[in-house]
């Protein structure tokens, strides 16, 4: 919610202040309806011809998460952290076959029942699953998982990144639409020059509104908006490379216990949680 307070904030302040400094409201109110319908309508149109609908629906799924924040709190670090122990640990007791009734059906395996919000998600449940059966296919070479996995996560990223740039792109061409109205303005009011002073004035002033409108939205509201998309994205991207981390650590041959530890350090600070908090989660864990 702090992209919306922040944008009130700045609506205050802006306007607040002309209006404060002897700045007449009517003129703005006036011409605003018809700016926006010029810049939003051509920022609208061209970001859907530059787009193809699943993208831009990811712009809008993208927008709505970020309005929310990042989806990964310190607890769900917890519980991946905790549901990747107990997998290294038991391939590393009872052999990686003994995986394979949880990675084959992780609908019916306790250890995802155990926690439903990684089962439900659709990027990690089928990661883990995936790579752990490499590893039960004899793909065990550390290196050779390590890189399958930073190029599936870098393009994974890229996919999620989209709708940020796509949101810059247009923040971007923001000035230029309100530029554009602005003109408009200008045509209109070059064919009333028969008219009194103040009537070109207050026509003046409406065309001018374009150009405050355009620069406004763009760097007052669509420029932070794509900023705070991108961050969020890349803070979730955090939440996968902790099981490229534990996975990797696990195959380098070490015990399940540093394999976990080292998948904590790649959590986001404010996020992750610490030694004694992951290792009374571990020890609390029964997956019968």
């Amino acid at each position: 919610m702090l992209v919306i307070g922040g944008f009130i904030f700045l609506l205050v302040c802006v306007f607040g202040s002309y209006i404060l400094s002897g700045g007449s409201i009517e003129p703005l109110v006036e011409a605003l309806p018809f700016e926006m319908l010029t810049i939003g309508g051509a920022a609208i149109g061209s970001f859907v011809m530059a787009n193809s609908i699943h993208n831009v629906k990811h712009t809008i799924a993208c927008l709505l998460k970020a309005l929310k924040g990042a989806a990964y709190k310190k607890s769900d670090y917890i519980d991946l952290l905790s549901l990747l122990f107990f997998f290294v640990r038991l391939a590393s007791t009872k052999g990686s076959m003994a995986l394979e009734p949880h990675i084959e059906k992780p609908v019916e395996s306790a250890a995802f029942k155990k926690f439903p919000k990684i089962l439900a998600n659709h990027h990690a449940c089928p990661m883990i699953c995936d790579y752990l059966r490499m590893v039960g296919m004899n793909a065990d070479d550390p290196h050779q998982i390590e890189d399958v996995m930073g190029r599936e996560l870098k393009k994974m990223l890229n996919e999620e990144l989209h709708p940020a740039h796509a949101m810059q792109t247009i923040a971007d061409a923001l000035p230029a639409l309100g530029i554009v109205a602005a003109v408009l303005g200008v045509v209109k009011t070059m064919s009333h020059i028969d008219q009194p002073p103040a009537v070109l004035g207050a026509m003046i002033g409406g065309a001018l509104v374009g150009t405050f409108l355009g620069v406004l939205l763009s760097y007052g509201l669509a420029g932070p908006c794509a900023s705070r998309m991108k961050s969020t994205v890349e803070e979730e991207s955090k939440y996968f490379e902790v099981i490229r981390a534990v996975l990797v650590a696990h195959l380098h041959g070490n015990a399940p216990q540093v394999s976990v530890e080292t998948g904590r350090k790649m959590a986001p600070n404010q996020h992750m949680p610490t030694f004694f908090e992951l290792e009374t989660a571990v020890q609390e864990l029964q997956i019968t």
